[in-house]
């Protein structure tokens, strides 16, 4: 999977809540892009272009796989809590701590 960042483009800041087992993110998805990518900032949230359809939760499972991959991290730690069926999703990584979450990002 190829991934591209542009976490410098946009405004606001990563609000990222760390919890003992992990740490929890919103990501704001825009399905059907070229590539899968980071594609910067919105808001609060980081901004990710995937190319899967929003269509029978392609665009979950996408979502899943590319930020296992961006943080090295499997599958199974990659969780989305809310926004299964909209564009705003909560995520939580665990066993990542926020430090090493930003560094991965930036990467």
């Amino acid at each position: 999977m190829q991934i591209k960042s542009r976490l410098d483009q946009g405004r606001g800041n990563l609000n990222i809540q760390e919890h003992p087992d992990g740490v929890i993110f919103k990501v704001k998805v825009q399905p059907r892009a070229s590539c899968n990518r980071i594609a910067g900032m919105l808001g609060d949230a980081l901004k990710l272009m995937l190319t899967a359809p929003p269509v029978d939760g392609a665009a979950n499972t996408a979502c899943i796989e590319f930020l296992a991959s961006l943080l090295k991290v499997p599958k199974n730690r990659v969780e989305i809590l809310t926004g299964h069926t909209g564009r705003t999703k909560l995520i939580k990584i665990h066993g990542v701590s926020g430090d090493d979450l930003k560094k991965r990002i930036k990467a």
